[in-house]
């Protein structure tokens, strides 16, 4: 008998453990842990200007979405120092969403197709702005077929403006790298302009916004020729909750938020598709023959 009354204790404390077990699987999942997001992207410019130019931002889309999806939402950034390694995090998924220049979009979207547009940059409610080919202040150059035989200051080789937009452009003036005496790659706008204006180039790209923090600056340059470009993306890694990126995408578009938007990042948003990046995806072809 006192075997039997084992058995049956036993088997009650088996049976109440299975129970604990089942409402624990069964229990509402509300309470996920705190969202963390690392935002990527590439020094165009000094690393320390690209921190502050979104750290406002970021802030105030971590708080919005903190009281959009009932959790708290934490957002790290990661700068990489060139284009290749952000583009490759983002591709990866190392980095959860990013803001990208139109030719690393282009690249990223080739490396993993499931990368998506959250929304692109607005400039005065358009989806296109100027890059600038630059001379020194002084130099007689009037036309870009002048440039012929001259030197000439590229940005990074995956940029947009810096590289494929130009080159574009030459091109189109009849110059391509052999007509050229030369020319190098020298990574961030800001640098661009400054050799051009210290006279170690006849010429060089970059962004306009760029070329006339420069010149407020002093430095010596000018505009020889304007093009257009397409703004920049907001992408979001492959593997990301689509809640999440439904969340940010809403909070970036929402009529009620353009002031604040506008304020914090002295830009607003518009909805996008790929079929945006057509233009670039030209210009990164024609490039193949300078």
């Amino acid at each position: 008998m006192r075997q039997f009354y084992s058995f049956v204790f036993s088997f009650a404390q088996k049976g109440l453990l299975l129970l604990v077990l089942g409402l624990l699987s069964f229990a509402p999942n509300d309470a996920r842990a705190e969202i963390t997001l690392t935002f990527g992207t590439y020094a165009a410019d000094k690393p320390t200007e690209t921190v502050r130019k979104y750290r406002p931002f970021l802030t105030f889309l971590a708080d919005r979405m903190t009281e959009r999806l009932g959790e708290k939402v934490t957002i790290k950034m990661t700068i990489a120092k060139e284009y290749a390694e952000g583009v490759r995090q983002l591709a990866e998924g190392e980095v959860d969403f990013a803001r990208f220049g139109p030719a690393s979009y282009v690249m990223v979207k080739d490396l993993n197709p499931q990368i998506r547009i959250v929304a692109i940059e607005s400039k005065k409610g358009k989806k296109r702005f100027n890059g600038v080919i630059v001379v020194h202040r002084d130099s007689p150059v009037q036309s870009l077929e002048e440039l012929a035989g001259l030197t000439f200051a590229f940005g990074d080789e995956l940029s947009t403006i810096g590289r494929y937009l130009a080159q574009a452009q030459l091109l189109d003036a009849g110059i391509s790298g052999e007509d050229l005496h030369s020319f190098s790659y020298l990574g961030r706008h800001d640098l661009v302009g400054e050799a051009v204006g210290a006279g170690k180039f006849a010429a060089g790209a970059l962004k306009e916004s760029t070329y006339r923090k420069l010149v407020a600056k002093g430095v010596p340059i000018r505009v020889l020729l304007s093009f257009e470009n397409v703004t920049k993306p907001w992408l979001a890694a492959a593997d990301l909750d689509g809640e999440i990126v439904e969340a940010m995408q809403d909070i970036m578009l929402a009529t009620q938020n353009e002031e604040i938007v506008r304020r914090v990042s002295k830009n607003g948003f518009l909805a996008s598709e790929d079929a945006d990046y057509d233009l670039i995806r030209d210009a990164i072809e024609q490039s193949r023959s300078f």
